[in-house]
């Protein structure tokens, strides 16, 4: 159990919190029903054995932060997970209720990494080959398991294996309903088989905005250039291009200005913490979280949180 206050909440809470999930706890010396869970956390926090960190703030001393995260009342309990609250709950609840509360969110004790973040942990160590066996292997073994398909489609992509990319991702398309991960990874492999295959492809920007200026409704050119410029990473750029065509016919080309557009923004949307609850503003428990000192927003989810305006502008 550690004291945090606003000037170590960014390092004991939104920094730890991405390594193991924390539980803040707030409190105040006057609360009397603070004074019977406060004993039962910590209890809990010995019990699960590092499973959680427990963090105590006191909500009279740090109201800034309790403002942050809508605190009406005391205790409240908030659990962080990835730099995000995910959960959380009111008043002294009986132990039971803690600990049900905690094992829906923290892996059970012993859990390894799932076959998916192990291939994760091997790239971080530079291992590709293993990585890639690994998700072969599990995949071999369970054809079912969708995040490691996802994961190897993607390793696939990125060393240039396209073929093997597109036979990885063959089932994943396959299936009804289709997911809108596996959906955006076959537009962007549609973009750089385009980039390798048409001779537009090696055209240089100014070619493609010659054409345009000549005539703005040349979709297929505007189409053409935010394949290249997809590929090349340019990510914001694709979609400005994207939306000139949205905007002046939504049904072009069976829609697929619009379908490639939807694609980017799940490429580059940030994964959510894992058991992270639907982001409504709310916890799973209903306690209302509120105010940039609770998390500061990823720059990356703030531009695609832009871009889905954009879009949700242009269709209606």
């Amino acid at each position: 159990m550690i004291n945090v206050t606003l000037q170590n909440f960014e390092t004991e809470v939104i920094a730890a919190s991405h390594d193991i999930p924390v539980l803040l706890d707030f409190w105040a010396p006057w609360c009397g029903p603070c004074k019977v869970i406060g004993p039962l956390l910590e209890k809990v926090e010995t019990d699960y054995a590092g499973r959680f960190k427990l963090v105590k703030i006191d909500s009279d001393q740090e109201q800034e932060l309790s403002k942050a995260f809508g605190i009406r009342s005391i205790p409240t309990c908030v659990l962080m997970v990835g730099g995000k609250p995910v959960d959380g709950f009111m008043g002294a609840v009986p132990e039971s209720q803690i600990k049900t509360f905690l094992d829906k969110h923290l892996p059970p004790e012993g859990a390894s990494l799932t076959d998916a973040e192990d291939a994760q942990a091997l790239l971080a160590a530079g291992d590709v080959e293993a990585a890639l066996h690994k998700l072969q292997e599990t995949l071999a073994a369970d054809p079912a398991n969708d995040d490691a398909r996802h994961e190897l489609v993607k390793l696939l992509i990125h060393h240039n294996a396209l073929e093997e990319a597109k036979a990885a991702l063959a089932p994943a398309l396959a299936a009804i309903p289709r997911q809108i991960r596996f959906d955006a990874l076959h537009h962007f492999l549609n973009a750089i088989e385009f980039v390798n295959t048409d001779p537009r492809g090696n055209w240089e920007l100014a070619q493609f905005d010659e054409r345009i200026a000549a005539d703005k409704r040349d979709f297929d050119t505007r189409l053409a250039k935010a394949r290249v410029l997809m590929v090349e990473g340019q990510w914001t750029v694709a979609m400005d291009e994207l939306l000139e065509i949205i905007m002046r016919d939504k049904a072009w080309g069976d829609a697929v200005p619009r379908k490639t557009f939807v694609a980017i923004l799940e490429l580059l949307t940030p994964p959510k913490p894992k058991g992270a609850a639907q982001d409504t503003g709310k916890t799973a428990g209903g306690i209302e979280i509120a105010g940039k000192v609770v998390a500061e927003t990823d720059p990356q989810a703030q531009m695609v949180a832009t871009y889905r305006r954009k879009l949700s502008m242009a269709l209606n």
